[in-house]
């Protein structure tokens, strides 16, 4: 039956979800990838859309911004409409010299300011990392193109007000990108026993903003990306 936030009825969504934010980039995947797509709920203006792929299927639907609003969906997905697997295709910001603007990154593990993740195990800091077939599978997709990173990154709560200094030792530990999303996602499909991934285009720098793509650029540069999630969410 259909959640409080998604309408489709049971057998409408597939195992295999990717999970942009932004609900029109999902409608712009949806049409790329599946034509004859069906939309099976637009509760809020979320448009959730189910077809096939290569004969397998496939839903695409947005998260929305943040660590809380991915959560309502990806909750829901897990425990409501036996989603095994969700792969979130979005963008980050860059926090590493090691990393430039267009570059790929497969987020291996997320930190994150969010006490989102604190109180799921008394006592423990639940690490969130991601699925690692997944992770295999993306990296496969993308070959041994230039520009791909398989690291770490970070989800903050605040899109503004990244301290400098936070920022700089973030990236001496190996952190190569900033987001709001990708811990949450993690450590909700480690509840349920599902697989996840972040498969992140880096469409602007902290360090330099002098690259930074305009709203036109991201969608053009955004293609390598869906690939690679497309790779993994039918691995």
């Amino acid at each position: 039956m259909p959640t409080p936030h998604i309408a489709a009825e049971q057998g409408d969504i597939a195992p295999a979800v990717l999970l942009p934010g932004d609900p029109r980039r999902a409608e712009r995947i949806a049409a790329q990838l599946m034509p004859d797509a069906r939309l099976v709920s637009e509760v809020r203006g979320n448009g959730v859309y189910t077809g096939e792929v290569d004969g397998r299927p496939l839903t695409v639907m947005a998260s929305g911004m943040g660590m809380p609003s991915l959560g309502i969906y990806a909750n829901e997905l897990f425990s409501h409409y036996d989603v095994q697997r969700i792969v979130r295709v979005g963008t980050a910001g860059g926090l590493s010299p090691a990393v430039g603007v267009g570059d790929v990154v497969v987020a291996l593990g997320a930190h994150t300011d969010s006490a989102m993740n604190e109180r799921r195990i008394p006592g423990i800091r639940f690490s969130a990392v991601a699925s690692y077939p997944l992770v295999a599978a993306a990296v496969a997709a993308d070959g041994d193109a230039p520009g791909l990173h398989v690291a770490p990154v970070v989800s903050r709560d605040h899109f503004y007000g990244n301290p400098p200094e936070q920022i700089r030792a973030l990236a001496d530990y190996g952190t190569l990108a900033v987001e709001m999303e990708a811990a949450g996602l993690y450590a909700i499909a480690a509840e349920y026993g599902r697989e996840a991934l972040a498969v992140l285009t880096i469409s602007d720098h902290l360090l330099d903003p002098s690259g930074d793509f305009s709203p036109e650029e991201r969608e053009q540069n955004f293609q390598r990306s869906l690939r690679m999630g497309l790779a993994a969410a039918h691995a």
